[in-house]
């Protein structure tokens, strides 16, 4: 990609991110491309496994159309290491006064984690706007978020966590929800046995998506 993305831009690509945890390199660079012929040109490759960030880097490589992000950065060295592995951008669980001082240091596209009103305000008044809602349906899913439409309006969210398809659609109905995150569009089984028509499927049911809406 030539002009770096801003984080609105980010958000409004797919109506789902695929959230993808990999075990193995092998499965980086089909999983995207499975994704794309399903018409998402997004994924989210969690930095939870010893062989992430070399997925990263293949997919970059390999697969430069897709938009890039990685999951679960927890300090300023692994944003560091994700960026230079080819991120466009990356999402954390939550968020320390470090890791945000490291974002707003470099200017990079981020999705911050929020579960609390009280962490929501800190992030809306350090600059952040698009934020994470993770765990989502652990923590009153789309109830607490149409509770916050109101009061907190400038925040905007991708609600992340036990979300499936039927859910993401539920979720995209309120208007603070700009996009959801989901590991059920390339689960776990999926990777494993290499079936990346199930990928690809479920990777035009979020498109789908997007028509509906």
């Amino acid at each position: 990609m030539t002009t770096p993305l801003s984080i609105e831009q980010v958000v409004r690509i797919a109506p789902v991110v695929p959230v993808v945890i990999l075990d193995k390199l092998s499965q980086a660079v089909p999983v995207a491309r499975a994704l794309l012929r399903g018409g998402v040109g997004i994924i989210e490759i969690t930095l939870r496994t010893p062989v992430a960030l070399d997925c990263i880097k293949a997919v970059r490589d390999e697969v430069p159309e897709m938009v890039l992000g990685v999951g679960t950065i927890m300090n300023p060295g692994q944003l560091e290491a994700a960026f230079d592995a080819g991120a466009h951008f990356g999402v954390s669980p939550g968020s320390t006064a470090n890791l945000r001082a490291a974002v707003k240091e470099r200017g990079l596209p981020f999705l911050f984690g929020a579960i609390t009103p009280s962490e929501v305000m800190t992030l809306l008044d350090d600059g952040f706007q698009y934020l994470k809602f993770f765990p989502a349906e652990a923590s009153g899913g789309q109830t607490t978020l149409a509770s916050w439409q109101s009061p907190l309006a400038d925040a905007k969210f991708c609600p992340t966590g036990g979300i499936d398809v039927i859910k993401a659609k539920q979720y995209l109905n309120l208007a603070n929800v700009v996009c959801v995150g989901g590991s059920w569009v390339a689960p776990k089984h999926a990777l494993e046995n290499q079936d990346w028509i199930v990928v690809e499927h479920h990777a035009a049911q979020v498109m789908a998506l997007a028509e509906d809406g």
